[in-house]
């Protein structure tokens, strides 16, 4: 639908209402399935894209100040005026993409077994004491990282207990957080953002991928009875220990080139299933990765290791699935993106990147077995612009995923693989045996690159260099 931008009217002045009336006239634009002129004057660019994939991935988008202004038709202002005014919404609105209707996510107020009996200790403390003990956690982090001398085994410690404090004490304010409007979830949340965000920079200097192998995996075992967090902890340490190997290598090596030496035997079949459209001729790493593969600058790395902190904050309602013996239940595995995507992204102002993660991190490029935010986004996408081509399978910046250049985020894909391999070597899962590293990266390389395009193989083929130097002895 082309919306004539001599006849439309800016969103911002819509929406200068009180904030019940926006979210009256959020819910009523999303019903309708209202599209929005979006008009960057200063880069001459104009898209139509569905209200709900912008509000979904920034809420509210069109306060933002970054040289985009967005507009709705006359015809579409006068429907909506005349929806608000016949038929006022009332409820309270939790924006979300679901199969069904109507269907919205649980709360994170669900069995919490999986996060051990140290999250009783955190429940019992105040918001202050909270925040203040996530403070002294990084004042321990930074004493070690002014420590020229610090051995090993004190840092390890360290970062597995701050870990665990900041994974434990984010999930119990978000779940007070759910209780209060938006605006008031994020004045809550405020404090604990600043100073969780400060201990992730810190810790995230200490890591490299030397400190990180098997030694590191049994601590965390050891160190708490919550599997949950031993989970959360583990991936968020590993996840910045293969970011750091992952700079490392593309800034100090020749990988790139290989890589691109490599692609068409070993990688282009797998890319050509993705992006069908691109002739074959043109199918190369360029394609791949958006503007090409580089190392991620330290404003990318800190707020991506955000994102990996508080990747399964929405996970205690998949508690019976993950954490139990019962049988598999696809609803309830999916519930934990759902909660913790519109946790962080409505009730606090941890940074977009954080909660795109949060949401994005099973989408396996689009397979059936995955889920997530972005494919749902990307359909209502589609039925705006059904011309539109996905040219890039992989994206470092924001912009590419919001404007739906590419198919994949590059922190999400990373978690994934990061997830998958935790998920299956835990020792303490109850689902399934425990496995080796070696059985591990073979299952991995079957079941999610060959039969199925879910994981990325360029990037599993750097982890499993980074499993073989750094994890296993």
């Amino acid at each position: 639908m082309m919306i004539d931008k001599k006849a439309a009217v800016p969103l911002r002045e819509i929406m200068n209402q009180k904030p019940d009336v926006i979210k009256e006239y959020a819910e009523i634009i999303i019903k309708e399935d209202l599209p929005i002129l979006c008009v960057n004057k200063s880069a001459q660019k104009e898209k139509t894209m569905p209200f709900k994939a912008l509000y979904g991935n920034n809420n509210p988008f069109w306060q933002l100040q970054g040289g985009w202004e967005y507009y709705l038709s006359e015809e579409d202002v006068a429907k909506l005026r005349e929806k608000a005014n016949t038929k006022p919404v009332l409820r309270k609105i939790e924006v979300t993409v679901t199969e069904e209707e109507g269907e919205e996510p649980e709360t994170l107020e669900a069995v919490e077994e999986g996060f051990g009996s140290e999250l009783e200790e955190i429940k019992a403390m105040t918001d202050e004491e909270k925040v203040q003990k996530i403070d002294d956690d990084n004042e321990r982090l930074n004493k070690l990282l002014n420590n020229k001398h610090a051995d090993p085994e004190s840092i390890t410690e360290a970062l597995v207990d701050t870990t665990k404090d900041a994974a434990l004490i984010n999930h119990n304010v978000l779940l007070e957080a759910m209780r209060h409007g938006d605006d008031e979830a994020k004045k809550i949340t405020q404090d604990l953002v600043k100073s969780t965000r400060e201990m992730v920079k810190t810790s995230a200097q200490l890591i490299s991928e030397d400190i990180f192998n098997d030694e590191m995996m049994n601590t965390l075992v050891e160190k708490s009875n919550g599997t949950i967090v031993q989970h959360m902890t583990r991936v968020y340490l590993n996840g910045i220990a293969f970011l750091a190997y992952y700079n490392k290598l593309v800034s100090t090596s020749s990988i790139i080139n290989k890589l691109r030496i490599a692609f068409t035997g070993k990688y282009r079949d797998f890319y050509r299933a993705l992006l069908p459209h691109v002739p074959i001729e043109d199918l190369h790493l360029e394609h791949v990765f958006y503007k090409g593969m580089r190392a991620v600058p330290p404003e990318f790395f800190y707020n991506w290791a955000t994102g990996f902190l508080i990747h399964d904050i929405g996970k205690a309602s998949a508690v019976d699935y993950h954490e139990g013996d019962a049988a598999y239940n696809r609803d309830i595995v999916v519930e934990h993106v759902k909660v913790g995507y519109t946790s962080v992204m409505n009730k606090t102002n941890y940074p977009r990147e954080a909660g795109l993660i949060t949401g994005y991190h099973h989408e396996y490029y689009g397979d059936e077995s995955g889920y997530g935010y972005f494919r749902s986004y990307l359909d209502q996408y589609k039925k705006v612009n059904p011309a539109a081509k996905q040219d890039f399978c992989i994206a470092y910046e924001l912009e590419p995923m919001l404007d739906y250049q590419a198919l994949a985020y590059f922190p999400a894909k990373i978690l994934e693989i990061i997830d998958v391999y935790d998920s299956v070597t835990d020792p303490n899962r109850k689902y399934h045996k425990a496995m080796t590293p070696d059985q591990a990266l073979t299952m991995m390389k079957d079941e999610f690159v060959l039969k199925h395009h879910k994981i990325d193989p360029l990037l599993f083929d750097i982890f499993t260099n980074f499993v073989n130097e750094k994890v296993k002895v």
